[in-house]
């Protein structure tokens, strides 16, 4: 998995006498996700490779699946991370090494916990909604939870509330006075918000934390960038609060969350912190080892790419190698 290779533009405004924190635009790229599903990665980029402890950002849709088989990603492993998937619109059935079969829609959240090893399968049922979007986005857990034992969770219902015209849906972590039951292992953010008619809003933000933007359906004005889908605002620690200036039917999602520190390893569907800890991981999947099987799941499990010839480093949220 790898950034883009165009320098992101920068959205300071020129002459300006005000030292803020810096926002910066990054182009997300599409990549084939199975056989059937092209998604926008708008993380990991070079040179901003995460929002906190979100390391990896996937936006689908919307797309027309009447007539084709939707989402058909087959059995295939994780390490060292948590997946979070939330639908806007259509179905997907997630079944898991330990048993889990749960199908996800709208307005339903599903987290996903590797710890030392996970194997999970991700498929649009037979019969399914004629449209699909979402996003699906990865947590790098930190040193101390990242070696425990796999979980699964779903939130079939979220805490939200209203300003004016604005609904936000707190996903994750502490939100306007709500907070997610969903449970993550660092300071962490992860909100949709949803504007039903022109509306303009100034959001409290912790200045402690990082923050990220994109827009799934609709266009926005936010922190004086016109964002619309395709593309992630970063925004630098420091705000204590957001502008966004949001047209009718407009869906954003505000990630967040404290800078993290450890460098991390990404290859495939690992996140570890050395070339040696991702080599192992690739060997026990491809010998059948460490990821329990995929219940009741027909499709063959995803053989593991080999790895690369040269050493893979270790990166900070920079990007910068260590080692």
């Amino acid at each position: 998995m790898s950034g883009t290779e165009s320098m992101p533009a920068d959205t300071r405004q020129p002459g300006t006498t005000v030292a803020e924190p810096a926002s910066v635009l990054l182009p997300g790229h599409d990549v084939p996700l199975g056989r059937y599903t092209t998604v926008r990665r708008l993380l990991p980029q070079r040179p901003r490779r995460m929002v906190g402890a979100w390391c990896f950002v996937d936006h689908f849709g919307p797309d027309d699946v009447a007539d084709r088989p939707g989402m058909q990603v087959p059995p295939h492993p994780h390490t060292g991370l948590q997946t979070v998937t939330w639908l806007v619109e259509g179905e997907i059935l997630h079944r898991d090494g330990l048993g889990n079969t749960q199908p996800i829609r709208p307005g339903e959240l599903n987290v996903m916990t590797s710890g030392h090893g996970i194997a999970h399968s991700e498929q649009s049922p037979p019969q399914h909604p004629p449209v699909m979007h979402g996003v699906q986005l990865w947590v790098a857990l930190p040193d101390h939870a990242r070696h425990g034992a796999p979980d699964f969770a779903h939130h079939a219902a979220l805490p939200s509330w209203q300003d004016g015209d604005l609904t936000a849906t707190v996903l994750v972590g502490e939100f306007g006075g709500v907070r997610s039951p969903a449970v993550v292992h660092t300071p962490l953010l992860g909100v949709e918000l949803r504007g039903h008619g022109p509306a303009r809003t100034r959001l409290a933000l912790n200045p402690r934390f990082e923050h990220g933007v994109l827009v799934m359906s609709g266009a926005a004005e936010v922190a004086d960038a016109h964002l619309t889908p395709g593309t992630l605002l970063y925004l630098e620690p420091g705000r204590p609060e957001l502008t966004v200036r949001a047209g009718e039917d407009v869906r954003l999602l505000l990630l967040g969350g404290e800078p993290f520190d450890e460098p991390l390893v990404m290859w495939w569907n690992f996140v570890g912190r050395s070339h040696e800890e991702i080599a192992q991981a690739r060997e026990d999947w491809m010998a059948g080892r460490r990821f329990a099987p995929v219940l009741d799941d027909p499709a063959a499990p995803l053989p593991a790419p080999d790895m690369p010839t040269t050493r893979l480093k270790a990166r900070d949220r920079h990007g910068r190698t260590s080692g």
